[in-house]
């Protein structure tokens, strides 16, 4: 897997690399240098069309970084603190339906801190062995269609993701698709440094990303389709041909109307803002956070 080299969070920095655009853009880079394309190419194939897909509450139920999360405490990566703060977090952000900038370089200065001087090897092996018990059942069932119509015509297929990249390519390639474009952290002799390669892979980085890719695979941007819940993706919707909401926030859904964009919902029951709360209560209540969770937001603590 392509790593691009970063500085360590003690280097002194160049100011370009502090705007925000330009962290992106090495984020979206990154991760399409990252991207594998695996499996035999379709007897008829159409090499300048593919599909991008949001995976959180787009292509699964909830968000792919909080079910890898419980897993990793289930195998004691972190302590119920750890989990309560990002129990605190994720809550926060289901319910609110968005995620605010402040929020978001939290993540980014923090993400994957936790498994600093682990093995990649070590990681990829609990991502698997996490997708089967808490990440399998989650996937909408809607959305796996829509992607594999795209297969069948030819089409490639990646999921788009702020998760890591090692766990959106596991998810991507047990739902059969092409590959996945996520979050790329700095590796250094096969462990993690616990530091990231640029930006999150999240709002204008996804668009790099998508952009790269296309570069890099020959793609028709106009001839591609991206899909999304969130009003975060609208940089990686509006670069493509066709932009499809899928389980659309708010925010989303009124853009879509007033741009002609096709709305699927496979929602039932109450709407997304609150999907996930009830399985984010259990988690903290499991975890013996109730208790903690005030004292970690007031502490602003986050694990990744």
């Amino acid at each position: 897997m392509v790593r691009v080299p970063f500085r360590g969070r003690g280097a002194r920095t160049p100011a370009s690399l502090e705007d925000e655009e330009t962290r992106a853009l090495v984020a979206g880079t990154a991760s399409a240098a990252a991207a594998e394309v695996d499996g035999p190419a379709p007897a008829d194939p159409d090499p300048t069309a593919a599909a991008f897909f949001d995976c959180d509450n787009t292509m699964m139920m909830g968000a792919s970084l909080f079910w890898f999360a419980r897993g990793l405490a289930a195998r004691k990566y972190f302590t119920g603190r750890d989990v309560a703060s990002f129990v605190w977090q994720q809550a926060k952000f289901r319910i609110a339906g968005s995620e605010s900038a402040v929020d978001m370089h939290t993540v980014r200065d923090n993400a994957l801190a936790f498994i600093a001087g682990r093995p990649v090897s070590e990681i990829v092996e609990a991502g698997e062995e996490i997708y089967d018990e808490l990440m399998a059942d989650r996937i909408w069932a809607g959305t796996r269609v829509l992607a594999q119509r795209h297969l069948d015509a030819g089409q490639r297929v990646w999921l788009v993701t702020a998760t890591p990249i090692e766990l959106a390519e596991i998810i991507a390639r047990r739902l059969g698709l092409t590959g996945a474009l996520g979050t790329v952290s700095e590796v250094v002799d096969g462990r993690y440094t616990g530091r990231l390669v640029g930006e999150l892979m999240h709002h204008e980085a996804k668009a790099q990303a998508v952009r790269a890719l296309a570069d890099r695979e020959g793609l028709d941007l106009t001839r591609c389709t991206a899909y999304s819940d969130s009003s975060n993706d609208l940089p990686m919707l509006s670069l493509v041909g066709t932009a499809v909401a899928v389980n659309p926030d708010t925010e989303l859904k009124a853009v879509a109307r007033s741009r002609g964009w096709v709305v699927k919902d496979f929602r039932t029951g109450r709407k997304a803002a609150r999907i996930g709360v009830p399985t984010l209560g259990a988690a903290a209540v499991g975890g013996g956070a109730v208790s903690g969770l005030l004292a970690l937001r007031r502490r602003n603590r986050w694990p990744f």
